[in-house]
């Protein structure tokens, strides 16, 4: 029924966090009449209690979060200090266009893709 998922990141300047996505990350991508949609891996949902409906939160995941740190200092990409949320290690990026992006190494179980 449901083959995938498509994620829309709101930027004032999107072509710095294309060049992101495109050369750091290193995501795979096409151009459609305009508009680079990047390939991402596999993704996970889950819903939480909230106060309100339609709040929505987007997390990209890592394997090694003081990697991925490293990674980032090295292209001057700021991230907060690293919190400890006990089912992650979790850094908010600010991405070049100045949109923030959380990035955690998840501690909980994940279902296989």
């Amino acid at each position: 029924m449901i083959n995938g998922a498509h994620v829309v990141v709101m930027s004032t300047n999107p072509e710095a966090d294309h060049a992101l996505l495109r050369d750091v990350f290193k995501l795979p991508h096409v151009n459609d009449g305009g508009y680079l949609i990047f390939g991402l891996p596999p993704a996970e949902i889950s819903v939480h209690h909230g106060d309100s409906n339609s709040t929505h939160q987007l997390f990209l995941t890592c394997e090694d979060i003081r990697a991925f740190l490293g990674e980032m200092a090295k292209r001057k990409i700021a991230c907060t200090a690293v919190q400890d949320q006990g089912w992650g290690l979790v850094t908010e990026m600010t991405l070049p266009g100045g949109g923030k992006l959380n990035v955690y190494q998840p501690r909980h179980a994940r279902p296989k893709h």
